[in-house]
């Protein structure tokens, strides 16, 4: 897990744990900053019992100990660990764009083949723009193809997107490794790490959130919101190309 290390090591871990909220959509932790992750219920219901072994006592941990939670193989440890360390990222806003991926993705996509690991809302507008759209998806919906599909279609893509979760459930270098080098490569969803650090592992561009009223944001996750319901957040994207410069 050479992504998660390098993060990690990236982190400034001075600060305590102040709250933790897991909806069931979402996952809220609050340190230095409000972090966010995805919950994957469905696919946490498919482990076995308990999903969170330390559940009441979290909050004496150090917000490091925490973020070490992202190692776990259990799925909502391991969303409560991806957002602890998106709560201890600090996120050069500077060098982001106000950029939604939905945009990003069409507008590289356009006459394109692209590839897109977990189902989105934008995939039907999606489809009316590129060449080809193939949507790789752990719980297929109509028209998805089963995670399998992986190996035979990401390496022919222009253009691949791929849900932050595969940070949580510990499957984003086996599938950047499948993408072509010559590949417009994505990586997007509250989940993600606004961190160049994925920069040095194949990512082209990060469209992640940063949270600017945790108490808002940390109510709307309590109270079950899906992505689209959560208030107080900014979505922003960061470029590998405008690192650079």
């Amino acid at each position: 897990m050479k992504m998660l290390d390098d993060l990690m090591s990236d982190l400034k871990t001075d600060a305590s744990v102040k709250d933790i909220r897991q909806g069931l959509f979402h996952t809220a932790v609050l340190t230095r900053n409000c972090g966010l992750a995805a919950t994957l219920p469905r696919d946490a219901l498919r482990q076995q019992p308990p999903l969170v072994r330390e559940a009441g006592s979290l909050r004496a941990k150090s917000a490091l100990e925490l973020a070490r939670m992202c190692y776990s193989e259990r799925i909502t440890e391991a969303a409560i660990g991806m957002a602890a360390l998106n709560s201890l990222m600090e996120i050069d806003e500077e060098r982001c764009q106000n950029l939604n991926a939905r945009e990003l993705i069409i507008e590289r996509g356009r006459g394109r083949a692209v590839a897109i690991v977990g189902h989105f809302p934008f995939v039907p507008q999606l489809r009316q723009e590129a060449k080809d759209v193939w949507v790789i998806e752990k719980n297929p919906q109509e028209g998805d193809l089963p995670e399998g599909g992986s190996e035979d279609f990401i390496p022919r893509a222009d253009v691949v997107a791929i849900t932050g979760t595969a940070f949580t459930n510990h499957t984003i270098e086996q599938l950047l490794a499948l993408c072509s080098p010559k590949a417009f490569v994505l990586v997007l969803g509250d989940t993600t790490p606004l961190s160049p650090v994925l920069f040095e592992h194949r990512v082209d561009a990060i469209s992640g959130t940063r949270v600017t009223d945790p108490d808002l944001a940390m109510r709307c996750v309590s109270e079950g919101a899906n992505y689209r319901q959560i208030k107080g957040i900014r979505q922003l994207t960061m470029m590998k190309e405008a690192w650079r410069q």
